[in-house]
């Protein structure tokens, strides 16, 4: 009789074998309300270290953090009107509060740039409050039709990031120094993300913004998923909430403005990018715990060793935790630690322990191979390093092969309802192409230029339209 699979095949149902990673593998579950979720310690534990890793990135650039209110006055939304009408159908508000209705309604943050813009116009007063950089990392509240834990919900997590410039310039070149040495390196670097670079077209961009720059991976299915953005919000807000500085010439001028955030949606990614049908896949450099040491029977010689090499390990600078577990079946700890994508796990039996090796189960590659204990510690850095490789290698190739060039429409409809994605010329395409599009739920994930980099217009010559369905 054949063997009940753990996990939903991505072959059989793409969104079911989803649910059950993220289910199984104990990374979140749904919440009381609808469209919220709770993170469990170890879906929290992939996000803490994605947080520490980006806030070092983030304050590289001389941006410091701090926290803005949940609650934002119902009156400050209204300040900047493509901004409030972006926002309107997702805005959750509380009219009553202490038993009484309140004098004004307070919108819970669906995003900051409101309430941010309310205190940039008094902490800024000269070109020497310039630039100001700050970021939070906060929550979010925004009315989910359609919610998927990480991918979608009502509440999620994340860093924002606001800043105000003396000109345009300045203002363009933060932006983009966060999508690419932020963003673009984290993922790429941590994450082993394969992600394509770009600018939004109008229709896509943030809603008060003059321009957005997004991260778009492809994950398993062969679907879009935006992965981060920054924005250029130009003097739209400065000019709603009077956020103005004396010049060194001694006039009043608007400043210039960005902003910019990403998402615990990473952890999703993480799971749709690198995962097969046995669970997680975890890149080495992200791992909270990146080699797991398993005690195969309760022997006291086997369990003094497997603490040993945990120990060895440790001093090596590998984050190790030791499974000694040994009331619990040996096959089902194996297969919960596969579940979960830990990258390597170092197995410990009796037999083991004569030979004076230790069996190296490697989850991003697959196999299994015996190994000298006592070359444990000088090896095992270099096979994480080589899985991080592996990880971000397989993620590009299935772009690359799953990526049509075409020249019309219809081809980049077949393209991306097929499992794909699509590039075609902008002028082919235009903003009358991109609304066909949308009538088969196909949308222009970003601008490109021919050889894949970040236009510097919406209209610039040459540009691509990367084209997809997307989550």
């Amino acid at each position: 009789m054949a063997k009940t699979p753990v996990l939903t095949p991505q072959a059989e149902d793409f969104p079911r074998w989803y649910q059950d990673i993220v289910n199984k593998a104990e990374l979140a579950d749904n919440g009381p309300v609808r469209g919220t979720m709770v993170i469990r310690p170890y879906g929290y534990g992939l996000w803490e270290r994605m947080q520490q890793d980006m806030d070092a990135r983030i304050k590289e650039t001389g941006t410091q953090n701090a926290y803005f209110p949940l609650l934002i006055p119902q009156s400050y939304l209204h300040k900047e009107a493509e901004h409030v009408e972006g926002f309107a159908p997702e805005l959750a508000v509380v009219t009553h509060g202490g038993g009484k209705e309140l004098e004004e309604p307070a919108v819970v943050r669906p995003t900051s740039e409101m309430i941010v813009n309310e205190y940039f116009a008094k902490w800024v007063q000269s070109y020497r409050d310039l630039p100001l950089l700050i970021n939070q990392w906060a929550n979010v509240v925004r009315w989910e039709l359609r919610p998927r834990l990480f991918l979608r919900t009502t509440e999620f997590l994340w860093q924002e990031g606001h800043t105000a410039h003396a000109t345009y310039e300045e203002a363009r070149d933060f932006a983009a120094r966060i999508h690419r040495h932020v963003y673009a390196d984290f993922m790429r670097d941590v994450l082993a993300m394969d992600v394509v670079l770009g600018r939004k077209t109008a229709q896509e961009r943030f809603a008060g913004a003059i321009n957005t720059l997004t991260l778009e991976g492809m994950m398993g299915d062969g679907k879009a998923l935006q992965m981060g953005t920054s924005h250029e919000l130009g003097q739209n807000f400065a000019r709603a909430f009077h956020t103005q500085y004396l010049s060194k010439e001694g006039k009043q001028e608007l400043v210039w403005q960005t902003s910019w955030g990403s998402t615990t949606r990473m952890i999703g990614a993480l799971v749709m990018m690198h995962g097969d049908d046995n669970g997680l896949r975890i890149p080495p450099r992200l791992a909270p715990t990146q080699v797991v040491v398993l005690a195969i029977k309760g022997d006291d010689a086997v369990l003094a060793k497997v603490h040993e090499i945990g120990d060895a390990l440790r001093a090596a600078g590998i984050r190790v935790h030791v499974d000694d577990r040994t009331d619990t079946p040996f096959g089902r700890r194996a297969v919960d630690w596969e579940l979960k994508g830990v990258p390597v796990r170092v197995e410990i039996g009796p037999r083991d322990l004569e030979n004076g090796t230790a069996m190296l189960a490697r989850r991003i590659p697959g196999g299994k191979e015996p190994v000298a204990v006592e070359a444990l510690a000088s090896l095992l850095p270099t096979v994480l390093e080589e899985d991080q490789a592996l990880l971000l290698k397989q993620a590009r190739e299935r772009r690359e092969s799953r990526t049509t060039d075409v020249t019309t429409v219809d081809e980049a409809v077949e393209a991306a309802t097929s499992g794909g994605w699509a590039r075609i010329p902008w002028a082919t395409l235009g903003e009358a192409g991109e609304a066909e599009l949308a009538e088969h739920s196909v949308s222009v994930r970003c601008l490109v230029t021919e050889d894949g980099a970040v236009p510097d217009a919406d209209d610039a010559p040459g540009n691509v339209a990367v084209v997809a369905r997307a989550y």
